[in-house]
């Protein structure tokens, strides 16, 4: 009661009263020095001295001196967190108790005339004489009990504030309230959900039983009980053997060695979360109004503190599985970036690459080493769907079972799902029936994957990894990514390998074409020699006649006359032969690549003009206009003369047969950086644009393209094509707007080619360059 009475007048004083321990931090706070300061007594108590003090005051020395001399009055001006400042007279007294400090204040504005002021003097001269008077030495230790429990909850709130580590903030309060109350044990049980509970805090003094981590079952604490304590009932007991308690609750007591026990509980969002017990062991205690009061205050803190650590320990249990999560779905996309590698890598070397082996040997070998599996394989199936045959694999601890074949019926289930286009992953045991083809000593995790090519099943891929671990869909993905790569790897090349066998026939009968044609060619020579030289006999003979029968060369009738005219078809019907067997030998020669070389310097604008005089008479005869565009600054030119004159006159000779009369026929030259450039084009005619990309053909003749009727052999574009790339050069032709063009291009000083091997080897036999046959007509 005298405690309680001491509490009243200290919060109904209408001075402000304060006590700080060595510091000078605030311990202990009542109402009016919380008005006076302008925060609330909890924001105060957080404080220390300093803190108000009027910027420039040494505080430290002001404090040694004071604490030095015991005692101290006067006026100081104090400064406001709100900015404001207060003028205020102060009597303070050192260690009043042993470390704590007491300070007595009082706004000096209610003072305003000189009367009052002594008034005022002598009112705070009786303050002080009362205030010494009632703090009298029996009382002395109850005011340091006040000031040391507001200490301890100060304390307690700070470490809240300051530290999240329940086990912390609970060995200090057990600690301190066993210090302040001088109590035996204190400790801090906590109940488990079948109202068991576990002492998880206890400061205790020798020679008691240490009891922290015991389980502790109290067959009494049910029902009723319970709630009591939900609701908040303190269970206090003075004395364990006076008490008159319940027989099991009087012997767990003794069991722990508790003679009188004080239990208050912590309330954790209306749920009763444990005890805050204080014991003392040797001897009954009388339990004060204050103890109780101070503990109901420390289990109502505790209850903050133990709900912000259960909130911090939530967050840091969802921050740790955030942190798995992160983990987790990090190691899945660097996966995944390994296997997107894997693939690219897989696919750049299977599209690289045109051989079936090489493609499936790639693929099983790099699965296998991405996926890190014991192996793999890759099996076809025949064309019945009945068997399957493994064609390619890969291998770590398997045995080799290249080139077996497992029949469908031995495994209906894997191969009816198989061929219904169905991945499957299963496990097989040791002594499973089916483990005969992969013998092993231990079990596999199994992944099957069908080969499919236009919805149809071909073979499947098989992947082998011990059988505590699964293929993950990331890695069936990627599995499913190379099949489909490898079945479109696999068409291209069985489609090239079908072209490739076409090639090699088109070119096995274009080389039996050649050979027969250079053959007919050759026997053909000699009748063509002879039957050549019988015709310039016949036509010498009709030469030596013309003056002996005038008049029958003259008439149609004559039989003469008919001998003339035979004799003339004859002539250029053998003109026309000996040109198509010349025109056959000379790409026979190009095509063995044996035909001379023999490079020279020529300037175009003047060597053109005199090697087409014959076309100037020819495209009078035809009424065509024949032009030269050949710039005097032409540079020269470096090439095989003979060979580029075959090429004009070709060109001039399809110029003058397909271009129409009063067309115009135009030869023109420049030269382009390193090239130079000729063209010769035609006006008053085209070619359509689906044949100008065969006219260079052998034998092939644009169909009704021939106004002058003069026929030919079809084989002279070509041989054009042949020579222009005899000579490195390059021949296009374009077609449009009324007037056809053939676009060639030369080096102006190619790279020296060897000479024809004829002149190297004179015993060389397909070469023909110097057969007097070229000479005829």
């Amino acid at each position: 009661m005298k405690l309680r009475h001491l509490q009243a007048l200290f919060d109904a004083s209408l001075d402000a009263i304060l006590i700080a321990d060595d510091q000078g931090h605030y311990v202990a706070a009542n109402s009016a020095a919380s008005d006076l300061l302008g925060i609330s007594r909890e924001e105060l108590l957080q404080h220390q001295i300093a803190d108000f003090l009027e910027p420039g005051l040494d505080f430290s020395k002001a404090w040694q001196s004071f604490q030095k001399h015991g005692r101290e009055r006067g006026r100081i001006r104090l400064l406001r967190p709100d900015g404001q400042f207060c003028q205020v007279e102060y009597a303070a007294t050192a260690n009043f108790v042993p470390h704590l400090h007491l300070s007595i204040l009082r706004p000096v504005d209610a003072v305003t005339t000189p009367r009052q002021r002594v008034r005022e003097r002598r009112k705070n001269k009786q303050r002080q004489h009362l205030n010494e008077t009632a703090i009298a030495p029996s009382t002395k230790s109850t005011i340091a009990q006040l000031a040391e429990r507001e200490r301890l909850i100060n304390t307690v709130t700070q470490n809240i504030r300051q530290s999240l580590d329940l086990n912390r903030i609970l060995a200090t309060i057990v600690e301190d309230v066993r210090t302040i109350l001088q109590a035996d044990r204190v400790l801090v049980f906590r109940f488990n959900p079948d109202w068991s509970g576990e002492m998880i805090a206890e400061s205790v003094m020798p020679p008691w039983i240490r009891i922290v981590g015991s389980n502790v079952y109290d067959p009494c604490f049910v029902g009723d009980v319970v709630e009591d304590y939900k609701r908040g009932k303190i269970n206090r007991i003075n004395d364990v053997r006076t008490a008159n308690l319940a027989d099991c609750y009087v012997n767990l007591l003794n069991g722990l060695q508790i003679r009188a026990n004080l239990a208050i509980p912590i309330t954790v969002e209306d749920r009763l979360w444990g005890l805050l017990c204080v014991n003392f062991c040797s001897v009954p205690h009388v339990w004060q109004e204050w103890e109780i009061e101070l503990l109901k205050r420390l289990a109502e803190t505790l209850a903050i503190a133990i709900y912000q650590a259960s909130l911090h320990e939530q967050v840091r249990q969802l921050n740790l599985d955030l942190e798995q999560q992160v983990q987790a779905r990090t190691a899945e996309l660097q996966q995944a970036l390994v296997l997107e590698r894997t693939l690219k890598s897989i696919t750049d070397q299977v599209r690289d690459s045109l051989d079936e082996q090489k493609i499936l040997q790639t693929a099983v070998q790099e699965l296998g080493r991405a996926l890190q599996i014991n192996g793999c394989d890759v099996a076809f199936y025949n064309d019945e769907h009945t068997a399957s045959t493994i064609t390619y694999e890969y291998t770590v601890s398997l045995n080799s079972a290249l080139g077996k074949t497992i029949r469908f019926d031995e495994r209906p289930q894997v191969y009816n799902q198989l061929l219904q286009g169905n991945h499957q992953q299963f496990c097989f045991r040791t002594d499973d029936a089916d483990n005969h083809l992969r013998a092993t000593s231990r079990s596999a995790a199994m992944l099957c994957y069908p080969l499919i090519e236009d919805q149809v099943v071909i073979g499947d891929m098989w992947f082998y990894r011990p059988n505590d671990e699964i293929f993950h869909p990331v890695e069936v993905r990627l599995i499913e990514q190379v099949a489909n790569q490898c079945v479109i790897a696999l068409r291209q090349a069985r489609l090239f390998e079908a072209a490739q066998t076409q090639v090699k026939e088109l070119e096995r009968l274009h080389q039996l074409k050649d050979d027969f044609l250079s053959t007919i060619s050759h026997e053909l020579r000699s009748p063509m020699t002879n039957i050549k030289m019988a015709t310039d006999l016949i036509g010498r003979s009709l030469t030596q006649l013309s003056p002996l029968l005038p008049e029958a060369l003259q008439s149609a009738d004559s039989p003469i006359h008919g001998i003339t005219r035979y004799f003339h078809i004859l002539k250029e019907e053998g003109r026309r032969e000996i040109d198509l067997i010349n025109d056959l030998l000379d790409l026979a020669r190009l095509d063995a690549d044996a035909e001379p070389h023999d490079p020279s310097k020529i300037t175009l604008q003047d060597w053109v003009p005199p090697r087409l005089e014959a076309f100037l008479r020819r495209t009078q005869e035809q009424d065509q206009m024949l032009q030269f565009d050949l710039p005097p600054d032409l540079p020269s030119l470096v090439t095989d003369a003979s060979h580029l004159q075959r090429i004009i006159v070709e060109l001039m000779n399809n110029a003058c047969k397909y271009t129409p009369a009063h067309e115009t026929i135009c030869i023109s030259a420049q030269a382009i950086a390193t090239q130079m450039e000729l063209r010769i084009s035609n006006t008053g005619v085209e070619i359509p644009p689906e044949e100008c990309d065969r006219i260079f053909d052998r034998f092939y003749r644009i169909p009704s393209n021939d106004p002058w009727k003069h026929g030919g052999t079809g084989l002279g574009l070509a041989l054009v094509k042949k020579l222009v790339d005899y000579l490195d050069g390059t021949i296009a032709v374009k077609s449009g707007n009324g007037q056809t063009q053939f676009i060639l291009q030369f080096p102006l000083n190619p790279i020296p080619t060897d000479e024809c091997r004829c002149q190297q080897d004179p015993s060389y036999p397909s070469c023909e360059h110097k057969d007097p046959i070229h000479q005829y007509g």
